[in-house]
């Protein structure tokens, strides 16, 4: 197997490591993002171990999302160095946004293990709000601009079909915009309007995953970085 199909692989993976960890995270911890009495919450069967469950799910997803960023370098950065360093930097902060907030998380769990819910209600409350604002931090504002920095690579070199850095072009800003409505209260973090807003960016995501995988670079767009790394 070619080193470019090889990478093209592994990149694509990588992507759909990272939708898959982060759907069934969202799905197991949800109620963090919505309950009013994430204490109460935490007592009922199982929620722990599924809040749990989720937040190591969670540290996949920084895993996966570093993994992008590091996969993406050597081609990339035959395009253009700058943006290619841009992109691994910005996926690396996403991940560690995502990773910090992991940690209120798990401790909001043990303090309700430990000592139960009486007098712990506030404290725990905050370490879920904690752990909310990187999710929305890391996912909206962070995601949103390394998916316009990757966007903008692959549409000037051709290595995927033009309809998919497309996507990401449109997707990106939307995210972010959204972010900053869920951010000054003009929508909740966890709303019809918020999900919507994140389709464009999912798409791009998952297309970019699967024409990796299954088709890998564009033959065109791999002699382009080839000469413009040969110009450089």
């Amino acid at each position: 197997m070619a080193p470019t199909r090889r990478s093209a692989i592994v990149i694509g993976a990588l992507y759909l490591i990272t939708h898959v960890t982060s759907v069934a995270g969202l799905a197991l911890y949800g109620p963090v993002l919505t309950s009013t009495t994430y204490a109460d919450y935490l007592t009922s069967p199982g929620a722990a171990g599924r809040a749990l469950f989720g937040g190591f799910l969670e540290v996949l997803l920084s895993l996966a999302i570093v993994g992008t960023g590091v996969a993406w370098y050597p081609i990339i950065k035959r395009i253009n160095e700058g943006m290619a360093l841009g992109y691994a930097g910005l996926r690396t902060l996403e991940a560690a946004i995502i990773a910090v907030g992991v940690t209120p998380l798990v401790a909001a769990v043990s303090l309700v293990q430990a000592h139960g819910t009486a007098g712990n209600e506030t404290l725990v409350q905050t370490l879920a709000s904690l752990h909310n604002w990187t999710f929305l931090i890391g996912p909206s504002f962070v995601c949103g601009v390394n998916t316009v920095v990757l966007a903008a690579v692959l549409l000037r070199s051709g290595l995927v079909p033009r309809f998919i850095p497309v996507l990401g072009l449109v997707g990106g800003p939307l995210v972010f915009a959204s972010g900053v409505a869920q951010m000054f209260g003009a929508m909740p973090q966890a709303s019809p309007v918020a999900a919507l807003a994140a389709i464009p960016v999912f798409a791009w995501e998952l297309s970019l995953a699967l024409f990796l995988v299954i088709r890998g670079f564009r033959p065109a767009g791999q002699r382009v970085a080839s000469a413009q790394a040969a110009v450089a």
